[in-house]
């Protein structure tokens, strides 16, 4: 039996209002999770970015130098595994390395997920001119 305000028995001030009270505990409310494809296509299309930005890929060869993905969330953390192609020359730790910043920045930015890990494969290196070829 609830008391009004002002009357006798009343604690130290208004009671909540209804909507508070009517909210079950934080920890039962449930939370918003986010599958592994969809983390994994987030960090593919922040893959696809970072490519161009940081390892120019030669004309012509984007098709076949596209980015790849796989995510693991776990508890509100995320670990990236992402398989691309690099242009060569080029200095393939310092690439990869800002590669590999620039997605988890993004992927942590879009999903709100802390991003543990990122793990990056160079598949291939790309030259220039692929139709050029070495002849002894």
């Amino acid at each position: 039996m609830r008391t009004r305000p002002g009357s006798p028995g009343e604690g130290s001030g208004p009671d909540p209002p209804a909507s508070a009270v009517a909210l079950p505990p934080p920890a039962e409310r449930g939370a918003t999770v986010i599958p592994d494809r969809v983390v994994a296509r987030i960090a593919v299309q922040a893959a696809r970015t970072a490519q161009s930005r940081r390892a120019a890929v030669p004309p012509g060869r984007s098709a076949a130098g596209a980015p790849s993905a796989s995510a693991a969330v776990r508890t509100g953390t995320v670990r990236l595994h992402l398989t691309m192609d690099l242009p060569y020359p080029t200095d393939i730790a310092g690439v990869c390395e800002r590669i590999q910043q620039d997605v988890a920045d993004r992927v942590a930015q879009l999903t709100g997920l802390r991003v543990r890990e990122v793990t990056l494969t160079v598949r291939r290196l790309l030259t220039a001119d692929a139709s050029r070829r070495r002849v002894r």
